[in-house]
């Protein structure tokens, strides 16, 4: 698929994105230090807020950002509204601070917090939605960001229901929305969106040519029939609805899997980078995420759920964007501030925007955290869990530093 850069949006409008990213995963990973794993349950107020802190202020962010970027260039249509962008962010991150607050201190604040959510996503899901209008020609990509931005606004709004009812305004079953929610969200919207995205990122940073989409292809139904599934459940009151999803869920995993291997075997580019060590560990994560995933079919457990999620969060989503914000910041940076300058001075190239030392760094300290801290959780130490956050709190003030530095490199 051919990729023009001719529509993408200036700069100085997705930075905010990356570096408000990237500040509260530096706060996520200090918070981390206030959870007690030996009594810690998926449902408690502050699990909640730190999810949503994490997710909302740094995964959907950064993913915010970056689609700003790549949408219109994938689409290979201008924005609808580009501005709109400029007012999401702010929007983004209030409402995600209130909802943090509302979860543990004050909970009259979560609907208001909610609903300046609700605005953010909704304005995104305008702009895009609109954009996608403009494109004549759909393909796999097109459709997977259509359905991704649909499973969204779905979430979105159990996400509304759930919080009027934490608030008290209205009596709903929240552990019952609570799993379509996060499915929506966090597998349907963020997931679909990984799938869609890294079928273009990944053959064009690795230089892979020649490889069938199918095994993707079938992942995208598969995936979004077990989202529907457990989307479902609740509002059909069947059970066994929640376990068909998880199957197909784990099942579209699976494919996708083999496809992302299939790409890493077709590549030409043979450079193992910071990018492809981020997606080595990212990838290592999802495996380890589905083996406990299906041992808690098997065996339910609490503290095994949480693993999993912290997985999935943590490891496989965290160095996936991570991995990828090295490739695109210096790439964007590159593009706007040095390609007017080729063929009248020298100028720098992308890996010499990369400060490889404090990048390497930061991945082991990361990756170690990650490890160390999954085990704690496991087994429910304290000592072990805070020994990885240790690692994870130094390693991302290290993700923050170089962010700055790219974005901010001159010559």
């Amino acid at each position: 698929m051919a990729v023009s850069t001719d529509f993408a949006p200036p700069f100085k409008l997705i930075a905010p994105y990356f570096i408000i990213g990237a500040v509260v995963f530096v706060l996520s990973t200090f918070l981390l230090f206030t959870f007690d794993t030996t009594t810690i349950q998926s449902v408690e107020p502050n699990l909640l807020a730190w999810v949503h802190l994490f997710l909302l202020g740094f995964v959907m962010m950064v993913i915010f950002g970056a689609m700003a970027q790549l949408v219109p260039v994938v689409l290979e249509v201008g924005h609808f509204a580009v501005d709109l962008y400029y007012i999401i962010y702010p929007l983004l991150l209030i409402g995600t601070i209130l909802m943090a607050i509302g979860f543990v201190f004050v909970p009259i604040l979560l609907p208001f917090g909610g609903l300046t959510v609700l605005i953010a996503l909704s304005v995104f899901l305008f702009e895009t939605f609109l954009t996608i209008k403009k494109v004549e020609k759909y393909n796999f990509v097109i459709i997977s960001v259509l359905i991704a931005n649909i499973f969204l606004a779905v979430g979105m709004i159990f996400g509304i229901i759930m919080a009027l009812g934490y608030a008290g305004v209205i009596v709903v079953d929240i552990p019952a929305l609570l799993h379509a929610h996060i499915f929506l969200v966090f597998v349907g919207y963020v997931g679909v969106t990984i799938m869609g995205m890294s079928l273009i990122l990944l053959p064009m940073f690795w230089l892979s040519h020649g490889f069938s989409w199918d095994y993707v292809k079938s992942a995208l139904l598969t995936l979004s029939l077990g989202v529907t599934s457990i989307t479902l459940s609740p509002i059909l009151d069947i059970a066994i609805l929640d376990t068909i999803g998880y199957i197909l869920s784990i099942i579209a995993s699976t494919l996708y899997f083999y496809q992302v291997y299939i790409i890493y075997k077709k590549r030409v580019r043979i450079e193992n980078d910071i990018y492809f060590i981020s997606l080595i560990f990212s990838y290592i994560s999802l495996l380890a995420a589905l083996i406990l995933a299906m041992l808690y079919l098997l065996i339910p457990s609490e503290n095994l759920i949480i693993s999993i999620g912290w997985l999935l969060i943590g490891g496989y989503v965290s160095f996936l964007i991570i991995g990828h914000l090295y490739k695109i910041v210096p790439f964007l940076v590159w593009y706007e501030r040095f390609s007017p300058l080729v063929g009248k001075e020298k100028v720098p190239m992308l890996a010499d925007m990369i400060p490889q030392k404090s990048a390497n760094l930061q991945f082991w300290l990361n990756a170690l955290g990650i490890i160390i801290s999954t085990a704690g959780i496991l087994f429910a130490s304290n000592e072990i869990f805070y020994s990885g956050v240790s690692f994870l709190s130094v390693g991302s003030l290290f993700v923050l530093k170089d962010i700055i530095y790219m974005i901010r490199f001159k010559s």
